[in-house]
């Protein structure tokens, strides 16, 4: 008799996507300390992950009709339109507009998709996965940004600002639902709570320096001091995020340590985007020392990745 084997594609969880999200912006971290040739493999890596997430949500849903609505009403299944929008904002900084264009259409139309699943579904206590709805629509507003910039398009502009005003809502309603045992017992998700306002943070002062190169909003001042503020909001959830993993550490693989590796690349990004438009030498400096920490734990993330997915083919 043949051994039973699993099968070669298994219903896809929905915090996969932080593979993307993680993969992305720790490229896109890379790309701002100007460590190129490195951020490049990376992008690389981002859209075989995220071209294979996206096939697995599209299998999982057409013929897994039992896994189809679990898949659906997790506020997880954002990781999707935020891996898609930051793999578009990394598109965009390597020149290929039109693909980021549409990797911006793509992200915009499953949020709106998704969301009525997702809010009728919304847990009382949350985890942080939830606040990766925030997460996603910060991303959005960052890639429209990066685009208004490029393509000098000020209506796109004030469509990324909607998306920033609505993800830090998004947010602080996700803020009040939060348990704050997670940050004990979270696999790994506990980082999105600060890592949600570095994706805000990334996004104002993105936007700051739009709005200076289009002349408008007073030349991007009025959004500098909202970067800056944003930059300390999430700089204060680093330690304690620190000092709960010291406290209650959690060694072993888990895919949910995807969602800590994004919010630690989107700290050194974050870090780099603020130190440019507010002229902050000291934040620039400890990016430059962060981006090399996120990229560590994405090696570590990567490997055990690989690690998990040979051993659960031998079995």
């Amino acid at each position: 008799m043949l051994a039973h084997r699993p099968p070669l594609i298994a219903p896809v969880p929905p915090a996969a996507g932080a593979i993307v999200m993680g993969t992305g912006i720790v490229s896109v971290a890379l790309a701002l300390d100007g460590a190129l040739t490195l951020s490049r493999v990376l992008l690389g890596a981002t859209a075989l992950a995220w071209l294979a997430f996206t096939a697995l949500v599209g299998r999982t849903l057409a013929r897994d009709r039992a896994h189809a609505p679990h898949l659906l009403h997790a506020p997880a299944i954002y990781t999707l339109v935020a891996g898609t929008a930051v793999l578009g904002t990394r598109v965009a900084m390597a020149g290929w507009r039109w693909e980021a264009t549409g990797l911006l259409v793509v992200a915009a139309a499953l949020w709106a998709v998704l969301l009525a699943p997702v809010l009728r579904h919304w847990p009382r206590h949350a985890a942080g996965a939830a606040f990766v709805v925030a997460v996603a629509t910060e991303a959005i507003a960052l890639l429209a940004g990066v685009l208004a910039d490029q393509e000098r398009r000020t209506w796109l502009l004030a469509a990324a600002l909607i998306a920033f005003a609505a993800g830090l809502l998004f947010y602080l309603a996700t803020l009040r639902r939060f348990d704050a045992r997670e940050l004990l017992v979270g696999r790994g998700d506990q980082w999105v709570a600060g890592g949600a306002l570095a994706i805000a943070t990334l996004a104002a002062a993105h936007l700051a320096r739009t709005a200076g190169e289009l002349h408008v909003l007073a030349g991007g001042h009025v959004l500098r001091p909202v970067a800056l503020a944003l930059w300390a909001a999430a700089m204060a959830w680093l330690p304690v995020l620190v000092v709960a993993e010291l406290r209650r550490p959690r060694p072993r693989y888990d895919l949910r340590r995807w969602a800590t590796v994004f919010p630690l690349g989107m700290y050194a990004a974050c870090g780099f985007a603020v130190a440019r438009v507010d002229h902050a030498g000291a934040i620039a400096d400890f990016s430059r020392v962060w981006v090399w920490v996120a990229f560590a734990v994405w090696a570590l993330a990567a490997a055990g990745l690989v690690e998990t997915w040979a051993l659960s083919r031998r079995r």
